[in-house]
């Protein structure tokens, strides 16, 4: 476990925090006395996407084909 007084901690809290190794944990010291701890979390695992998983979650309206009308002359 790493230690380092509060100064440094504010000093370099991002390239701190980007070094952490998730599990690891750093002291950071105050007048040579505890603090906080920094503990690294683990990155939650993500589940793969699955094709067809969003169906039937837009819903299209009828009068919304109302309103596109007005893009023709944009689209190619």
């Amino acid at each position: 476990m790493a230690q380092i007084t509060l100064e440094e901690a504010q000093l370099h809290l991002p390239e701190l925090i980007a070094k952490l190794q998730p599990g690891e944990e750093v002291q950071i010291l105050s007048e040579n006395r505890t603090v906080a701890r920094l503990i690294a979390e683990a990155q939650p695992v993500r589940k793969p996407r699955k094709p067809g998983s969003a169906a039937g979650t837009l819903i299209i309206l009828p009068e919304d084909e109302d309103y596109l009308e007005a893009f023709n002359d944009y689209m190619p």
